[in-house]
């Protein structure tokens, strides 16, 4: 036997499977008796990410986790960084390959986006130290999702609540306007104030001095410099106010060219909390009088029936002085806006009768919806219900649990569209990353670059935490599922000196960072209802919305 008798693919063979080139050379010699091959083995025996090994896809991969990898022999250090790579839509992602423990290699993975799909390649120029060649190379698939270890020690549900309301409280308190007192629009504001912001953060001052968060007679204090600015600064137009004014001089501020007058659901927002406040402080010393004498007179000079529109049986939004009615804003239901009707019936100067609430708000029924979604019927509005903001403004103040008319049973209308909210984001029909019971809540927030009213008709993938915090009393479950989910998990990002930032959008790795005075509000007053019904129980118990409630045909249930 000589060595051109030898084929070319046995020659490859015996190469390897470990056979010398003395041992060719000696089957090519004709020698009757060669060394026993020895192969190798050089391979990858396992890779671990977090808790799972050997999978065929690496999926919610936290992005600071760490890839574990396993060989049977000791890899060559100098072969690691050509042939051991992660790669992004084809382009290469920095690694550090830790060789500390070889043949156990520690790639620690940093700077990962979430919910985005990676691939770490062996290739098959990797070598071991005895200079073999890895047996085959191969493609592991890594989609991330997000760092699910808890940011923040873990405390009892009702500690993480009044956690929650306290520091959400200090939007108001610390970064009110130090001029008027007022709620600024949002924390990129200086001397931008918010009427309806304004009317949710007195409600959320009596939460505070109710639990303590400051003294009684502080927040007697900054609310009486709150009516006092309204009252001696501020133009009002027929008694209502603009959406924005100025903090400093109390001057108006357009919202828009044609919006540069009275706003009567900004108004409407502000007045309750200003008659909450009302029923609050209801003692028999000077200041908490005057408090009450003087909100007494900002509610009665504000002319509802003006806001008809020379006598239509609707509600108009709103009035200016030098644009008029150029806005020709109806307030129709079924949104927000049920307070402001409820209002304009229960004032005791300037009254709507029932045919406009009738006429103009219910549309003679028309704002019915009767749909079942989810297996919810939902009595009122439109498709899904809309943005959960909803069933947050008017409510709170009216209690839904108390409150039936003619058209809805209001708990019904509440808890169903909440529910409906909840269950669309479960079962995240367009895909976004992050959906699902733990992160759920569309409603009117910050996107990334501008703003909008998210619903399940208008999903573009943002999760704002006021949508489920705020209703903690329609859905305690689904919504302390949310609360423990944004704060112990994504607390290093969305968790601030105000609390929560305004909104979130998993799958771009985005987080907003302002906080806006009507997203923030109805997280402390809605907890509040939920935990002890405070603003349900004022609001209701004022005689005036009592009569207006009466006048509209409301069942109000004890």
């Amino acid at each position: 036997m000589t060595a051109h008798f030898l084929s070319r693919p046995f020659v490859r063979w015996l190469k390897r499977t470990g056979f010398t080139a003395c041992c060719l050379s000696g089957l090519a010699a004709g020698c009757k008796s060669a060394p026993t091959p020895t192969a190798s083995d050089f391979k990858l025996t396992a890779i671990t990410i977090g808790l799972r090994t050997n999978a065929d896809h690496y999926v919610d991969v936290a992005p600071n986790d760490t890839v574990v990898l396993t060989f049977s022999e000791t890899v060559a250090v100098g072969s690691i960084a050509k042939n051991i790579t992660l790669k992004q839509a084809g382009a290469p992602i920095p690694i550090t390959v830790n060789h500390d423990a070889n043949p156990v290699l520690r790639i620690p993975l940093t700077g990962l986006q979430a919910y985005t799909h990676y691939e770490l390649i062996i290739d098959a120029g990797l070598k071991s130290e005895a200079g073999a060649t890895i047996f085959t190379g191969k493609v592991f698939p890594i989609t991330t999702g997000i760092d699910l270890s808890d940011k923040f020690e873990r405390i009892d549900d009702d500690a993480l609540l009044e956690l929650v309301q306290r520091q959400t409280f200090r939007y108001f308190w610390d970064f009110g306007h130090p001029t008027s007192g007022m709620a600024r629009e949002r924390t990129s504001t200086s001397n931008t104030v918010t009427t309806g912001g304004t009317g949710f953060g007195v409600m959320a001052m009596l939460v505070a001095a109710e639990r303590r968060f400051v003294a009684r007679a502080d927040a007697l204090s900054r609310i009486r410099k709150i009516v006092s600015f309204l009252d001696e600064k501020c133009t009002s137009y027929h008694g209502a106010f603009a959406h924005w004014l100025h903090g400093e001089t109390g001057a108006t501020l357009a919202f828009s060219p044609n919006d540069n007058g009275g706003d009567l659901v900004e108004t409407a927002f502000l007045m309750q909390g200003l008659l909450a406040a009302r029923q609050y402080f209801d003692g028999a010393g000077a200041d908490e009088t005057a408090l009450r004498n003087d909100i007494t007179r900002l509610w009665e000079n504000v002319e509802w029936d003006w806001y008809r529109k020379n006598g239509e049986n609707v509600l108009y939004w709103h009035w200016s002085a030098d644009k008029g009615w150029a806005m020709n804003h109806r307030i129709t239901g079924w949104n927000e806006c049920l307070i402001v009707y409820v209002l304009a019936a229960s004032s005791p100067t300037h009254a709507i009768p029932k045919a406009v609430y009738d006429e103009g708000w219910a549309r003679r029924g028309a704002m019915a919806n009767g749909k079942p979604y989810y297996g919810y019927t939902l009595p009122l509005g439109s498709e899904y219900g809309g943005p959960l903001f909803f069933t947050h403004y008017s409510f709170l103040g009216l209690d839904p649990r108390r409150l039936s008319d003619a058209y809805a049973n209001y708990w019904e209308q509440n808890t169903r569209h909440t529910l409906i909210n909840y269950r669309y984001c479960v079962e995240n029909p367009k895909g976004h990353a992050g959906y699902g019971a733990d992160c759920w809540g569309l409603t009117a927030s910050d996107i990334p670059n501008g703003y909008t009213a998210s619903s399940p008709s208008n999903d573009v993938g943002v999760i704002a935490p006021t949508a489920a915090l705020s209703s903690m009393p329609y859905a305690p479950e689904e919504a302390l599922r949310a609360l423990r989910f944004f704060y112990y998990k994504l607390g290093d990002k969305l968790w601030s000196e105000y609390g929560f930032f305004d909104a979130m959008k998993l799958s771009a790795g985005w987080f907003a960072d302002q906080h806006i005075a009507i997203d923030q509000g109805p997280i402390i007053v809605m907890i509040e209802n939920y935990r002890t019904q405070l603003l349900w129980n004022l609001f209701m118990a004022d005689p005036d919305v009592q009569a207006g409630l009466t006048a509209l045909g409301f069942t109000v249930r004890e």
